[in-house]
This record gives C-alpha cells, structure tokens and sequence, in this order.
C-alpha cells in the first residue's frame, strides 16, 4: 500500500506573514494620515514663526496635497510596472527625508519646497499600498479584514491627530510634528525589505505623460489663481495667467484622453451615473474637510485664544465620531448598499455647517461648537465608505482599481479647493481681527453647508434604480470594447 505524500503544515510565521504585511503598509498610511490631522493645529504656530500671511498657511497644506492629487494615479501605474515593492520603497525614502527637511526649514518657501517633495514620496505609499494588500490577502474574507484594518488606521490618525499635533506644537514648537515621521518612516522601509515580497501587475496600463502633465497644469493653475487672488487682485498678470492655464488644459485634457487607448483618467467611467456621483461626493466632502480644519484651527487659536492642545481637545469629538461611524458606514453599505449613509452623511455634514453659520460669533458657545463638531465627524466618517463603493459600483473587476484611485484623486483635489477656497475668504488680514475673521468665517460656513447639501443631493440621484441601470449599461459596454479589441470587430451601440 502506497504511502501518501506528506503535506507540510503552514509554519506559525507563514501564517503571520500577511499580517505582517499589513502591518507595515499601515505603518505607511499612519504617518501620511497624522502628517494631514497635525499640521492643521500647527497652523497658527507656523504662521507666526515664519511671519507669514494666510495665503502662506494655505500654500503650506495645498502644496502637498496637489501633488498629491496629481501624481496618485500615476504612482499606481508605475508601480504596477516596475515593481510595487520598490515604488512603496522609494515613496518610505523619499518622504521620511522630506520630512526632516520640513522639519529644517527656514522659511516658507523652504517649507512648501519640502512639503512638494513630501507628497511625491506620499504619492507612492497609501495606493500602492493598497495593492500590496489585495495582492497578499488573496482569500476574500480575509481581504475584507484587511481592508477593515486598513481603514480604521484613517479613523485613528483623525482622533489622535489633533491631539498629538497639539501635544507636539505646545511642547517642542511646531517643527516636531515633522519629526514625528522620521522614525516611523525608518521602521517601516526596514521592514518591507525583510517582509514585503515584489510584485508586478500581469498588464500593467502604459504611461500617459501628457494626461500627467496637463491634470497636474490644471490643479496647479486653478488652485494659485484662487489662494493669490485675495491680495494680488482678480486683474493681476499672474492671476489672469493661471486662469489662462487652467481654461486651456481642461479642454486640452479631455480631447487627449479621450482619443488614447490607456488614458490616465477614463472619461468613458462617467457614464456610470454612481461613478459620475462618487467623483462629486468626494470633492464636496473632502472640500468641506479640508475648509473645516482649516477655519476651525485658525478660529480656535488666533480668535478664541486656545493654545494647540487645546485646540486639539477641542476637535476631538469631530474625529472620535467618524471613528466610530466609519466602521458602521461601511457596514450598512455592505447590507443596504450606498444610499443611507450618503443621505445621512449629507444631512450631517451640511446641518454641522448651518448651526455655525447662523449662530458663530467671537465666543461661540462650547456646547453649540462641540454639537456642531458632533455632527461634522458622524457625516464625514459615514461618507467615506459609500464613496468608494460607489465609484465601483457595476464596473468590470479589470477598471475596479482604475475607478478606485479616480475616486482617491477626487478626495484630494476636494482637500485642495476647500483649502483655497475658503483661505481665501480668510485672507487679507482678517484672522488678526475678530470681528472681520467673524463675518468672513459666516461666509466659509454657508459653502461648507452647500458642500454638505451637494452630497446629500448627489447620493439621493446616483443610488436609485435609474444610476445603478447605467453603471450596468456602462459595465456591458467595457466588455463590448474589450472583447471587439481582442476579437478586432465594431462594437455594437
């Protein structure tokens, strides 16, 4: 009788292994997380240190972001090419070392220098990253904790960021908040050496350098005409030249992409009613964040007087509620599908924003600010999940990554506007007078309102039967396309 092979048992640290794995690349998005949540409560440190002007303070948060914005989709490709371990590499290198230098500058210009390069390293850590994961955890269960762990690394740097920023600014000046990425960055990049296997995308999607170069022209222009209108005036040369640029690369983009085979940005996507609504959802909420910390840190400090810990206490119950909603968001998607969280988030976030605009004054209330607050995370934390789905939602498995990291970039550029935007309702020296920060602050809120009113209207006509029917009509015609090239017949319309 034959003796049947023996089948080696899975070792202990093989089982540990994916685990591992995770570990580090949530070590990545921690340090990308805090690095947003820290700064905000610096602001006002940084600004009267190196004595500059709120234009300044908003260069000093959109400089990294719309780098950001602008290379994620095209770190995701290239990774997907020359290897996703060595671009996670680079991305840990390259952003610990901007941020010493964040943390050495000598003025502003130094810092938004160094805060450039900090978002081309972040650019290669959080969406590869994300690919590392669903390459490692191949069973679907698993996958789904993976991604749960994944996510409430986000929902932990919001609540402990404000905290920890304001710890760090309050004991060791607002340079420290930049140090504290130095030893975990090196932490992380010695351990995806021993624990990170390489990987490769089969069919990886070809470079598009000029859609690059024109989606980050447009971002670059529009934000600089916005943050530099407020003291150089609408009429300024460099104003009307950075509209000039944005007017131009818009259509310019896309014509080009849509005539390309692999665009960066698909336009095809968006006639997917669900992704067409994601892409807007994520703008209005993350512009209604980023305006949010923005306005609340400058109110907090330069008006009520608080010191950055306080500041941080403060803020506290906006980032403890999307912690705790997050989780819960995600869940309701998985059993109910987008539209309850979208509708609540909208409702949240936008009733968050009116309680500020009809009642905000020099000495808001602490009980009204901290509702207000309250009802700021629990929309945010409730849009994050819906948005993601949505963006994929009826889409072939082979474009599901592509519409997930469209959707990424939309998150960014919404941190982008809402930043520039509403700083620039701030700007003009108002944040050194109460009265003037008070009226203009009323201003920045009704927008925060419309951002939250534009969610709640964008999910109620993108969740119905009518967007899920044109996600599937989209998701038929992906395959039509996609079997005519193979097969090199006209696709049927």
């Amino acid at each position: 009788m034959p003796v049947p092979p023996v089948i080696p048992a899975e070792s202990a640290a093989d089982r540990r292994r994916p685990w591992l794995v995770l570990a580090v690349c949530c070590m990545s998005l921690l340090i990308v997380s805090l690095d947003n949540t820290v700064l905000n409560v610096a602001l006002p440190a940084v600004q009267r240190d190196l004595h500059t002007s709120v234009s300044g303070l908003q260069w000093t948060v959109d400089a990294y972001t719309l780098v950001l914005a602008s290379l994620l989709m095209f770190s995701g490709s290239t990774a997907d090419r020359v290897g996703r371990r060595r671009t996670f590499q680079t991305g840990l290198v390259v952003f610990t070392t901007a941020s010493l230098l964040c943390s050495l500058a000598p003025g502003l210009g130094w810092l938004v220098a160094a805060r450039v390069l900090q978002a081309v390293g972040g650019s290669m850590l959080n969406p590869v990253a994300m690919s590392i994961i669903s390459n490692t955890f191949t069973d679907a269960r698993q996958r789904a904790r993976a991604i749960g762990v994944w996510s409430g690394v986000v929902g932990i740097s919001m609540a402990a960021g404000p905290i920890i920023g304001g710890a760090l600014v309050e004991s060791a000046g607002w340079r420290a908040i930049f140090w504290l990425n130095v030893p975990i960055g090196l932490a992380a990049l010695l351990l995806t050496r021993s624990y990170i296997p390489e990987s490769r995308a089969p069919r990886p999607r070809r470079a598009d350098p000029v859609g690059q170069v024109l989606v980050a022209l447009l971002l670059a222009a529009l934000t600089c005409a916005i943050i530099e209108s407020p003291h150089r005036g609408w009429t300024s040369p460099l104003v009307l030249g950075c509209a000039a640029v944005a007017g131009c690369a818009l259509p310019a983009l896309l014509r080009y992409e849509s005539k390309r085979t692999e665009p960066l940005l698909d336009l095809r996507f968006f006639r997917s009613a669900p992704f067409s609504g994601a892409t807007v959802i994520a703008v209005a909420a993350f512009a209604a964040l980023g305006g949010f910390l923005f306005v609340s840190s400058l109110y907090l400090q330069d008006v009520r007087g608080l010191d950055p810990l306080h500041t941080g206490v403060f803020l506290l119950p906006m980032a403890v509620m999307a912690l705790l909603t997050a989780p819960l968001s995600g869940r309701t998607v998985a059993a109910r599908g987008p539209r309850l969280p979208l509708l609540l988030a909208g409702s949240a976030l936008c009733a968050s924003a009116v309680l500020q605009a009809l009642t905000f004054s020099e000495r808001l209330p602490t009980a009204v600010l901290v509702v207000a607050y309250l009802l700021f995370g629990t929309g945010f934390g409730l849009v994050n999940a819906p948005i993601t789905n949505t963006a994929v939602s009826g889409m072939p498995r082979a474009q599901a990554g592509v519409a997930a990291a469209v959707a990424s970039t939309s998150r960014q550029t919404g941190q982008v506007l809402g930043v520039a935007v509403l700083g620039a309702l701030l700007a003009g020296g108002t944040h050194t007078d109460p009265a003037a920060f008070t009226g203009a602050a009323r201003t920045a809120w009704w927008i925060i309102a419309g951002c939250g009113a534009a969610v709640l209207v964008t999910g109620t006509l993108t969740s119905g039967r009518w967007a899920r029917a044109t996600a599937a009509r989209t998701a038929r015609r992906f395959a039509a396309e996609e079997t005519a090239a193979e097969t090199k017949e006209p696709v049927n319309t």
